[in-house]
């Protein structure tokens, strides 16, 4: 495994970055112990950079894997929709306690749009940037689906990392296109901003071209590490060897599945709109029939809508 500076923060971080969505309640919903042995065996093939947020529900898996390697130097990057400066001590007082840890090392406002939205965010970040100065966090920064807001925190000096949906379809970028996106990551990387990308395989969607969109994401000269979400030792394996740059064996691919993934909602939906109020990307909508309806093409299967439905009648499979 190959390890790299995040940007000017000091923290050394594996190419491949376990984005812990996939196993958790939101997705596969792996039992405690499950989700732990798979982040365990991750941590045995040199994976030490792990991705969470408050929403995922995940800091028990990641509690058990710490536990585990006391020694090992983990990485943790956890995110909040936090606005305010209470808020966000709520939410990395239960990151601290919930992951038994005294400090995080990368704390993200969650789902950043533009420069208006973080300034809109700007107490909560004030308080990580006390917290880091008091040794809480290592280090802050944003989560964003669009190009605005990667172009305001690049800007920002107070911003340590910047974590942007970038893949090589630009699937999922709301305001610009891959190209753009391109552009301004690689003026943050010059910058000092620590980068590492989320939805390198579309939510699932490039599946199909998998070995091609993964070797792009880590050829990207501005990337540190690529966030990809794994549910099996055998997609451990695959995204191991191609973050190293080595061969993927053929009988390795062909025991993982690449058949697409899709957003299922139960026929007996109530309409209630919950769900389409809480996706980032506007792929859910009320039909005619008063129920909710997805545009496939749009939709990045991370499960946000799942956790907002009130009734369980959404599941990604």
């Amino acid at each position: 495994m190959e390890y790299r500076n995040l940007g000017r923060t000091g923290i050394n971080v594996s190419r491949l970055c376990f984005g812990s969505l996939t196993i958790g309640p939101l997705q596969a919903g792996l039992s405690l112990d499950e989700g732990a042995v798979l982040l365990k065996y991750a941590a045995e093939q040199g994976v030490n950079f792990f991705d969470t947020a408050e929403i995922y529900d995940s800091y028990a898996y990641l509690r058990k894997l710490l536990r585990a390697f006391p020694n090992k130097d983990i990485i943790i990057s956890t995110k909040s929709y936090a606005v305010t400066a209470e808020e966000m001590k709520a939410s990395l007082d239960k990151a601290r306690k919930e992951l038994d840890r005294d400090y995080i090392d990368i704390f993200l406002l969650h789902e950043q749009e533009s420069a208006l939205t973080i300034r809109g965010h700007r107490a909560a970040l004030d308080y990580l940037i006390e917290s880091k100065e008091k040794g809480l966090v290592k280090a802050v920064g944003i989560s964003t689906h669009r190009i605005a807001a990667a172009q305001a925190a690049a800007e920002m000096p107070e911003i340590d990392v910047i974590h942007p949906l970038f893949n090589i379809q630009g699937l999922g970028i709301q305001d610009g296109t891959r190209q753009q996106m391109e552009n301004v990551l690689t003026g943050a990387a010059a910058a000092g901003k620590g980068i590492y990308l989320m939805k390198a395989l579309g939510g699932g969607n490039l599946l199909p071209q998998a070995d091609e969109a993964l070797q792009f994401a880590f050829s990207r000269p501005f990337v540190s590490a690529v966030a990809v979400g794994m549910k099996t030792p055998q997609e451990v394996d695959i995204n191991v060897l191609t973050a190293s740059g080595l061969p993927v064996p053929d009988e390795l691919k062909k025991r993982v599945s690449k058949a697409l993934r899709h957003l299922h909602i139960d026929p007996w939906c109530e309409g209630c709109g919950e769900c389409a109020e809480v996706c980032p990307q506007g792929a859910l909508f009320l039909g005619a029939d008063g129920k909710t309806h997805v545009r496939q093409e749009e939709c990045l299967l991370c499960g946000y809508c799942a956790r907002a439905c009130p009734y369980f009648y959404i599941k990604v499979y």
